[in-house]
């Protein structure tokens, strides 16, 4: 008996007209214009492909429900829209001297340090840069948002100035200095 708990997995999921999805025992295959994509899933959940709709259920029934079916949904719906639109992440840097560039696929970024910071891209994803902003393009949701991790964390905007790399819209909580505190 195949049942459903999540609220996320009831509804089937549709799929575009542009993107290919087929099931391989427990791993899915996206292909789309953007490029393709395979995504493993735990071997308790059950794949319905029905034309341009795909459902997701439980194998059997039990005491225990399974939050991962939510997940799962939710990973596919990501699969699905990063093969037809693609994920893109914009990182800001501030700071006098800081500064980023391209040298082929690679990001070059000067960070004050003694040394420069080169960062090669995965497969999948690649690096823009304009002015004082890098975007982060790929199919893959995870990857795009670690690999944005990845480059914030070589720089860490700091609480005084606001000097670092950070994401675009983030608002960093800024601390009075020295001279307010003893002033007041």
């Amino acid at each position: 008996m195949v049942i459903n708990m999540s609220r996320l997995a009831k509804k089937p999921i549709n799929i575009p007209a542009e993107v290919k999805v087929s099931v391989e025992g427990d791993t899915l295959v996206f292909k789309g214009p953007k490029g393709e994509l395979k995504k493993t899933f735990p071997e308790n959940i059950v794949f319905a492909l029905e034309g341009t709709s795909l459902g997701v259920a439980l194998k059997k029934e039990g005491k225990k429900k399974d939050p991962s079916l939510g997940s799962t949904a939710s990973l596919i719906k990501n699969a699905i829209a990063g093969v037809s639109a693609g994920f893109e992440k914009k990182l800001e840097i501030e700071g006098v001297g800081y500064k980023a560039q391209m040298e082929g696929a690679n990001l070059v970024l000067s960070l004050g340090f003694t040394h420069k910071v080169v960062i090669a891209p995965p497969k999948d994803i690649s690096f823009k840069v304009e002015k004082n902003a890098i975007f982060i393009n790929g199919i893959d949701k995870e990857t795009v948002g670690m690999v944005s991790a990845d480059i914030r964390s070589k720089k860490l905007p700091e609480p005084y100035k606001g000097k670092g790399i950070h994401y675009f819209g983030e608002v960093i909580r800024r601390k009075a200095g020295k001279k307010a505190v003893s002033a007041a």
